[in-house]
């Protein structure tokens, strides 16, 4: 049903699975970042109305889907692996039990 993979293919998959990894460790430095620089700029320079709530909210939203995309639904994720591994014990009971 599978075939092993080569060591060129592992490479591959593990460079691209590290790639994304580390595009949500960027993206949560950037986030991080400007959002303290929002805060502050709505706390200190632009009066007493906490409007950076909203710039927070917008992004730590768009944050959490990549989140989810890259560590639970990619490649390699923990959910999406459980499944797919379920898949194939079903697919190999239901082909011994009917040969």
């Amino acid at each position: 049903m599978t075939r092993s993979l080569t060591p060129t293919e592992i490479d591959r998959i593990a460079r691209r699975r590290a790639g994304a990894k580390m595009g949500w460790y960027i993206h949560a430095t950037g986030y991080v970042v400007v959002n303290l620089f929002i805060f502050s700029l709505s706390r200190y320079a632009f009066g007493e109305r906490p409007w950076s709530v909203f710039p927070l909210l917008g992004w730590g939203l768009g944050l959490a889907l990549h989140g989810i995309s890259v560590f639970v639904l990619g490649r390699g994720g923990g959910l999406r692996e459980r499944m797919v591994q379920k898949e194939r014990e079903r697919l190999l009971r239901e082909q011994n039990r009917n040969p």
